[in-house]
């Protein structure tokens, strides 16, 4: 197998060839097709998330089929097309994962991170972290659902919106702002205009070319960062990682709204005064996702008709898509094909 390789932290991924492995049992071997290049793999790769392990391949929106099976896998088929996402092993014991919430396992394992993953012609996933994938769409324009949408969509749950459980606590966001019109707020934003939401993206100031981007997904309104909406928010979703937006979001949503930090990283949040913070706004972070995120998102998917925007780079040029994304030189996502 071909594999782009990180073997020290802030230096560029290496091509190597490796033995192809085999899986062990309750593991499978997939054969890539694509892989999306995430924000997260950028903060990996450049050390702002601590302890990945070395030598690494990155990536973790893996669109691919089954190649081998190990022993007793159950529910899956050689041959068949399968995604496999950031959350790639939890223990299944500890406290949350006991109550359902296995995003905050405390002995997990993340693909991309704490173990390989899709930067390659194959991988290895463990099954039962999989999700069969339909056949009639791209495989480069399926791999963001991998991270990007289901991240998306658990941010989207976290601020507010209806899914098969019904809202979370707090109002429905009907007017709801993105922070950060990358990846992810691109299959959100589709989402929530599908669902009858206000959709305001909020982009770096001046990125014109990203504010024409949203509204040609929905959005009624984009505009810079530091701009107030023409309405008070009902919730908004930060997907930059940048810490002074939670001031900003806070200041731009109303009595009792929340503010939803989408990202596994952020730079610090600056002091900002209490009367942003008061009449019961919230501030609360996403971490991970659960299978069951996946199942309900995959399932919406199609009833909204998601369209993705996709740029796609050969495997070889791995550091040419994370520099893009670095820069904010992409619209919508990078996908990797081996």
């Amino acid at each position: 197998m071909r594999a782009m390789v990180l073997e020290k932290s802030r230096a560029p991924l290496l091509m190597r060839e490796r033995p192809t492995p085999a899986p062990a049992a309750g593991e499978i071997l997939v054969e890539v097709a694509a892989c999306g290049v995430c924000r997260t793999d950028l903060h990996v790769v450049d050390s702002e998330l601590p302890n990945p392990k070395l030598p690494l391949i990155p990536g973790h929106e893996i669109v691919g089929r089954v190649a081998v099976l190990g022993e007793e896998v159950a529910g899956l088929a050689v041959g068949e097309r399968i995604g496999v996402p950031w959350l790639g092993y939890t223990c299944g014991v500890c406290s949350y994962c006991r109550s359902g919430r296995e995003n905050l396992c405390d002995r997990p394992l993340f693909t991309g991170y704490t173990r390989d993953g899709g930067y390659a012609t194959h991988a290895l996933a463990d099954a039962r972290y999989c999700f069969p994938l339909p056949e009639r769409r791209d495989d480069a324009e399926i791999a963001p659902f991998l991270c990007a949408g289901l991240i998306g969509w658990r941010s989207y749950r976290m601020a507010g919106a209806r899914g098969q459980g019904g809202y979370a606590e707090g109002a429905s966001p009907d007017a709801l702002g993105l922070y950060g019109f990358g990846a992810a707020a691109h299959i959100l934003a589709q989402i929530a205009a599908w669902q009858g939401r206000r959709v305001y993206a909020f982009t770096r100031r001046g990125d014109t070319a990203a504010q024409v981007f949203a509204k040609s997904l929905g959005a009624v309104w984009a505009g810079g960062s530091d701009e107030m909406p023409p309405e008070p928010l009902d919730a908004a979703i930060i997907f930059a990682p940048v810490g002074a937006l939670v001031p900003l979001a806070l200041k731009a949503v109303k009595k009792g709204g929340r503010v939803v930090c989408g990202g596994i990283h952020m730079s610090d949040i600056p002091s900002f005064p209490y009367r942003l913070l008061w009449e019961e706004r919230h501030v609360v972070s996403v971490a991970n996702l659960t299978r069951a995120d996946a199942r309900e998102f995959l399932d919406i998917v199609p009833q909204a008709g998601v369209k993705t925007e996709v740029t796609r780079y050969p495997l070889a040029a791995a550091n040419d898509a994370l520099a893009d994304l670095r820069e904010g030189r992409l619209q919508g996502a990078a996908v990797l094909i081996p």
